[in-house]
């Protein structure tokens, strides 16, 4: 059996906490996790098992949220983020490195955080969660994976404007992606031959040129030379055709050349299940795919789906990368 699954409590004035507590509802019986936060910022009523060690999760999940205190200075208001709790929440992120490094934890999964409260309140350097995790485990290159029930996709650049993505979009990069992509598919998803299909940048994948070029000059060159050593790789390829149901079918992950064009899919087909993975880290680190909801926090209606499926799809990368 693997160890249990870290939950960090991200943002206390966020929906994390609440989310938290409807997991445990559903998976109390199935999938141990514990959260890593101060008992205080839980919705009022949840009962609540403190332990001591991650080792005691399973066994106190049957009489409460398994909960691995950790004090703030202070309570939280849902929908109001307190740069004063900022430190603390990097705290928790940290000791939830710490404790999956160990091995005392299986896996990390970390609820959203508010990076504009984390920056004026602990002086947050880091764009977000990914490059913290990155720089906490040494790691130079990441890559985003959004999973769902019916398609994982990688977008080989992310946060940055469109205009910006041709220049971005280098070989070097794309190989990058190709072969972290390649590495966590049979690593930490147990496919024994991954098959990927890899999206042009331009509309009809450039068709020949005529609608740019980057496909001719970049992208094909680098595919035909990651195909040479042996890796099951289609495309460049129209990404209008990439996502519908046949097309899904040929393929166990897809590699997309921007932002837009990876997570419309997978938002389409299931918008509440989706999982924000990130690959090429020494250890799983998975999250729900939506941020702090702070319009909504404390009101009971946040949509724990999410939740429920980064923890499911934690503990089950944890396995296959056990195995």
């Amino acid at each position: 059996m693997i160890p249990p699954v870290a939950l960090t409590c991200g943002e206390p004035a966020g929906i994390g906490p609440e989310l938290a507590a409807r997991a445990h509802d559903a998976l109390a019986d199935v999938l141990p996790f514990f959260f890593i936060g101060d008992p205080r910022h839980l919705p009022e009523g949840t009962p609540v098992a403190e332990i001591d060690d991650p080792a005691q999760a399973a066994e106190a999940a049957g009489t409460g949220l398994p909960v691995l205190r950790h004090d703030f200075p202070g309570p939280a208001r849902p929908g109001h983020p307190d740069p004063a709790l900022a430190r603390a929440v990097v705290e928790v992120i940290a000791r939830g490195v710490a404790l999956v490094q160990s091995g005392a934890a299986g896996a990390l999964c970390t609820a959203p955080i508010h990076k504009q409260a984390l920056q004026e309140g602990a002086g947050f350097a880091y764009p977000g969660h990914t490059e913290y995790l990155a720089a906490l485990a040494g790691v130079d290159r990441v890559v985003m994976m959004l999973a769902g029930p019916q398609l994982r996709v990688v977008p080989a650049t992310i946060h940055i404007p469109l205009a910006q993505v041709p220049g971005a979009l280098t070989a070097e990069l794309l190989e990058q992606t190709v072969r972290i992509t390649h590495a966590a598919l049979t690593r930490d998803f147990g496919i024994e031959r991954p098959r990927i299909a890899v999206a042009g940048l331009n509309p009809h994948a450039g068709e020949g040129g005529r609608m740019g070029r980057e496909e001719i000059e970049v992208i094909a060159p680098r595919l035909d030379r990651l195909r040479a050593e042996g890796l099951d790789l289609r495309g460049p390829l129209s990404a209008d055709t990439m996502f519908h149901d046949a097309a899904r079918a040929s393929y166990d992950a897809a590699v997309a050349m921007y932002h837009d064009q990876a997570l419309i899919p997978v938002k389409t087909l299931d918008f509440d299940r989706g999982v924000n993975v990130t690959l090429g880290l020494p250890f799983v680190r998975t999250s729900p795919d939506h941020g702090t909801a702070l319009d909504i926090a404390g009101e009971g209606i946040a949509n724990p789906a999410s939740t429920i499926e980064a923890l499911k799809l934690a503990r089950d990368m944890a396995r296959a990368r056990t195995a």
